[in-house]
């Protein structure tokens, strides 16, 4: 297949479907998830595709002003915390569930921001839920 094909076949797509390369409203954002849904069922065929729209997922995320005040929210999180939120939401964990942090109250300090987690914390917590501890210190955003 020559250039000239590939081009015209890229610009049929893109008429067809424009928010697959740039999302500019809620509606595109819609029709941008639920075509990610579809495409993940087959992700070794559509892997190209599942990367040019995740890229344009991405960016409206990023810059659209519907996301502005979770995106701050987020770079204001300290991604220890944020972690262990994942990790108990995940599984499913109270305050109480966390041996390896201390009592209740600690837990509910860290989780408030008044206390940190320790190196200590974060090695135990790593071994139990078999992550490295690198992703305690992550960045955000």
């Amino acid at each position: 297949m020559g250039f000239a094909a590939i081009k015209e076949q890229a610009c049929d797509l893109f008429a067809q479907a424009p928010f697959i390369s740039h999302i500019s409203n809620e509606a595109d954002y819609a029709q941008a998830l639920a075509l990610m849904d579809e495409l993940v069922e087959d992700y070794d065929r559509q892997k190209p595709l599942i990367d040019m729209l995740s890229a344009s997922i991405t960016r409206w995320e990023d810059t659209s002003p519907e996301y502005k005040s979770f995106n701050d929210r987020i770079e204001k999180l300290d991604s220890a915390i944020a972690t262990l939120k994942v990790i108990m939401e995940q599984y499913n964990l109270g305050v109480a569930d966390l041996p390896e942090i201390g009592s209740k109250s600690l837990v509910s300090r860290i989780l408030s921001g008044e206390r940190r987690l320790t190196r200590n914390h974060i090695e135990a917590l790593s071994k139990r839920f078999n992550i490295s501890p690198a992703i305690f210190f992550s960045q955000i955003g």
